[in-house]
């Protein structure tokens, strides 16, 4: 049993180590190929959002563009409905005063 523990035993260790250190190595080469595979891909993919970049800063202009008609039209209308709602109100108020 002495000679087993003594002799044996780190032996087998050691081979157990090695096998472990060569499957590390093994799955971290794995693991730099995906990684260089998925930065590839995000390359690829900034590269077809940027030629969209174009497009987009048009479609932002036309929007502030109508958005900004609409402001203005959405204020012309309910300042001229205050204004007839106020005079019809002083109106009321002038025959009540009288």
């Amino acid at each position: 049993m002495e000679y087993f523990v003594s002799t044996i035993l780190p032996f087998i260790l050691y081979i157990v180590a090695i096998i472990l250190i060569i499957v590390l190595i093994v799955v971290a080469v794995k693991l730099v190929k995906i990684l260089n595979k998925v930065d590839r891909i995000t390359d690829n993919v900034e590269e077809k959002i940027n030629t969209f970049n174009g497009a987009l800063a048009v479609l932002k202009s036309a929007s502030d563009g109508i958005a900004s008609i609409t402001d203005t039209l959405v204020f012309s209308i309910t300042s001229l409905i205050s204004k007839v709602f106020g005079k019809m109100k002083n109106n009321k108020e002038e025959e009540e005063n009288e």
